[in-house]
């Protein structure tokens, strides 16, 4: 018998005892041991009641998990910076192994956690921290360890993905969708964290650590949100032949610096990405050795990620069995450059509205021009009045460039606004 000590029991903490209930003998027999919850510390006696707990395992104080001996494994689902920290490195030092689901944890604060797992000999897992359900923490470091990677790409939001696949389909502004998708329960009451790409951040700062064996944190990601897309750039993204989505990118130069970004992106209708809506996620890798790969399912919810929680408990449960421990641990022995987004280089989406009169176009052809940055195509659209919408694609230039020209065409009385800039991302596959 292998006893867990349960830290949370909502959402995400009752699925794992409702599938542990639900899948025991299978997973007893994959597992070489049963698994069972002795301990749960949860403010709610509610939740683990309703979960099928009985109050007799309910724990009143950290330490009655934490000084059980019996309890091997600790499964961390509180969520947060604290007190999740400081009841994993307690438990830890205590010889306990730890699986968590806490991105936030991971990506802030990684460091002193594997430091800390490796110095006591546990193991500390986390495969539920990003995508949910999705296996892509395992294969990163185990599956694909013989490949050098060159790319992650993901769609790791479903609440921004089940937004814009909304907007894309009928035509509805983001506020009319973003409210739909709170009263079905797909955004939370303040959705910041997903709308402005911080969930996103968190887990491409734990990906891109894993793929470039360089830590990375929050801090290091760039972050644009969706708020500012409205339907017009979705009817012109699809016109030009791509859809838009909020992609966290992460990628290896030629020099082996590493860009690491969250943003909407022109992604075309040909990249395997182009076709995963609604609330459902999708990871793309591609290594020098596999090649391209995708991992795709549901990026959260109960059960996904409780399978995903239950899968690390399994394998840290087979290492007890053999006397092994920390086998999987920090793989971050690297030290990339990472570069500002002003460094980087890409293709862009640029929608204006200008004053409709000859020579207008030559003007903004010319600010561009002085600042290095090539036109690939122009459409024009003729408002009523006296103004016209320019859709521009550029050629791939510098980001400085870029807002360079955008600066100096602000101030130009001929340009009334700048209605949108958006990157387009994956245009290798156009004519695949």
């Amino acid at each position: 018998m292998v006893y867990l000590g349960l830290l949370g029991c909502g959402t995400v903490g009752s699925g794992v005892v409702k599938l542990l209930a639900q899948n025991q003998h299978t997973i007893a027999r994959r597992a070489g041991e049963e698994i069972k919850i002795k301990r749960v510390l949860e403010r709610d006696a509610e939740k683990c009641l309703q979960s099928g707990l009985d109050t007799g395992s309910m724990a009143a104080h950290i330490d009655e998990i934490l000084d059980d001996e019996q309890i091997q494994i600790v499964v961390e689902l509180i969520g947060g910076i604290q007190p999740a920290l400081d009841y994993i490195l307690q438990a830890m030092r205590k010889g306990k192994h730890v699986v968590t689901a806490n991105k936030d944890l991971i990506a802030e604060h990684g460091q002193i956690l594997f430091e800390t797992a490796a110095a006591c000999k546990v193991d500390f897992y986390f495969e539920a921290s990003v995508a949910g359900g999705i296996p892509i923490i395992y294969p990163l470091k185990q599956s694909l360890a013989a490949n050098r990677i060159k790319e992650v790409i993901g769609i790791l939001n479903g609440t921004t993905n089940y937004i814009l696949t909304k907007m894309s389909r009928e035509g509805r502004p983001y506020e009319e969708i973003l409210a739909e998708a709170q009263a079905l329960g797909y955004a939370e009451a303040d959705p910041t964290a997903d709308v402005e790409g911080l969930d996103a951040a968190r887990k491409i700062a734990i990906l891109s650590s894993i793929a470039f064996n360089t830590r990375i944190t929050f801090s290091d990601v760039y972050v644009e949100g969706i708020t500012a897309i409205t339907p017009a750039d979705i009817r012109y993204a699809r016109e030009l032949g791509y859809v838009v989505k909020l992609l966290a990118v992460a990628k290896e130069n030629e020099r082996e610096q590493l860009e690491i970004r969250v943003h909407p992106a022109f992604l075309p209708v040909t990249h395997p990405l182009a076709a995963v809506d609604d609330v459902f996620n999708a990871v793309f890798v591609y290594g020098d050795a596999v090649g391209e790969v995708m991992h795709y399912g549901r990026g959260a919810g109960q059960f996904p990620t409780a399978s995903a929680v239950l899968g690390d408990v399994i394998d840290i449960t087979r290492n007890i069995q053999h006397g092994i421990s920390a086998r999987i641990g920090c793989t971050c022995y690297d030290d990339r450059t990472i570069l500002n987004i002003n460094q980087l280089s890409a293709e862009f989406y640029i929608r204006m509205t200008v004053t409709d009169r000859p020579g207008v176009l030559a003007g903004i052809a010319g600010v561009f021009g002085n600042n290095n940055v090539s036109i690939a195509s122009v459409i024009q659209k003729t408002n009523s009045g006296q103004c016209a919408e320019l859709i521009l694609i550029t050629h791939r230039v510098q980001e400085q460039n870029l807002r360079d020209s955008l600066a100096v065409l602000q101030g130009m009385s001929i340009v009334s606004r700048i209605d949108n800039v958006i990157r387009l991302e994956g245009t290798d596959r156009m004519e695949v």
